[in-house]
């Protein structure tokens, strides 16, 4: 039986659970300041712990569950990982740089089911969830890469928008949340980190109700149900009937900004008529809204094909005109793998063939 990572355990259930194996309390400061702010990689490494905490730590818990399997680095500066979790399965995260800061996107479960007709990372049916403890690793590998490059860089900010649904795992999401949000530990602030979602809409009403200041993004892609549904069927479950009011408790609970993400496919959903029903969809809340308009990334097992620079443009002025406030994003490691799910594609079917070689 694999023991489960360490990461996984917000403060105050490792503080709870070291008591109840008969340690102080002090200790799970003394362990928490370890591990995120020392970011030792061994419990041996705690040098004021005693042996007795170090013991029961290791009979239950590990620090490191994902290997580095591939690392490619961008000439920008951005650095995708495929790691390898304890039971073979493959997933991606995401450095990338700003000049704000150093912005990590971290992946939630192995695979997808939202099944976006344009997205790699739906390419393979969900797996399984990530743990929290998973999600947290993936923050903390990426430190321990820049923390070995010796230059003082730490991660500054998070994005939930790698492979997966966060809000379809979403305990382990918010525990993952509350635990590098924690001011003992990594401390990126609740405001320097967005959850995107496509549009689970049971579980924007109950992000809102939790009382985060984190940021929330909604992967939209599409102004009306038709188009939406053919691109993204979670829209069939949660279409924008259902999906805008929940949009809209949200800006109502938490009087937060949300962003839109608009990915624009040639000749799909680009057109000047889908900007003006995207505007006619966000009127009445245009004063929290931020439409991302997003050059697609082509995926070789996807018909779509990047919008043309006269497509984007007359979207976005569209929006802007019509008082929208957008823009288009900065693209991050177009030299190397860039749409998500594409190097965890290619390394799963390079398994596969290396298995059917050996076999022939």
């Amino acid at each position: 039986m694999r023991k489960e990572s360490i990461y996984g355990l917000t403060y105050d259930r490792l503080k709870d659970w070291l008591v109840e194996n008969g340690q102080k309390r002090f200790r799970a400061d003394q362990v928490w300041d370890w591990l995120y702010c020392k970011r030792v990689k061994s419990f041996s490494d705690m040098k004021n712990v005693n042996k007795d905490t170090i013991h029961l730590l290791e009979d239950h818990y590990v620090i490191q569950t994902l290997d580095e399997a591939v690392k490619q680095e961008s000439k920008d500066g951005t650095i995708k990982f495929l790691f390898e979790l304890q039971d073979g399965n493959y997933i991606e995260t995401v450095l990338m740089r700003f000049d704000y800061g150093l912005s990590v996107c971290v992946t939630t479960q192995v695979g997808c089911n939202i099944g976006c007709s344009f997205c790699a990372s739906g390419i393979l049916r969900k797996n399984r969830d990530l743990s929290s403890g998973e999600i947290v690793e993936q923050i903390m590998n990426v430190q321990h890469h820049l923390d070995d490059q010796g230059k003082n860089e730490c991660v500054s900010h998070i994005v939930v928008m790698g492979i997966g649904e966060p809000f379809d795992n979403y305990d382990n999401t918010l525990d993952f949340l509350r635990i590098v949000n924690d001011q003992k530990g990594l401390s990126i602030g609740a405001r320097h980190i967005t959850v995107s979602t496509s549009g689970l809409a049971d579980k924007i009403y109950q992000f809102a109700d939790e009382n985060l200041q984190v940021n929330l993004a909604l992967s939209i892609h599409a102004p009306n149900n038709e188009l939406r549904t053919r691109i993204m069927k979670i829209n069939k479950a949660y279409p924008l009937e259902k999906l805008m009011p929940a949009i809209d408790y949200y800006l109502e609970k938490t009087n937060r900004r949300i962003t839109f993400e608009y990915i624009l496919l040639d000749d799909v959903n680009d057109h000047v008529e889908e900007a003006k029903q995207l505007v006619e969809l966000l009127k009445d809340k245009r004063h929290l809204s931020y439409v991302n308009l997003i050059p697609y990334n082509p995926v070789a097992d996807h018909p779509y094909e990047r919008s043309r620079k006269q497509n984007i443009l007359k979207f976005y002025e569209t929006l802007l005109e019509n008082g929208i406030n957008c823009g288009v994003r900065v693209e991050q490691g177009s030299d190397i793998d860039a749409a998500c799910g594409q190097l965890r594609s290619k390394q799963i079917e390079k398994a596969k063939k290396k298995k059917k070689a050996s076999v022939s």
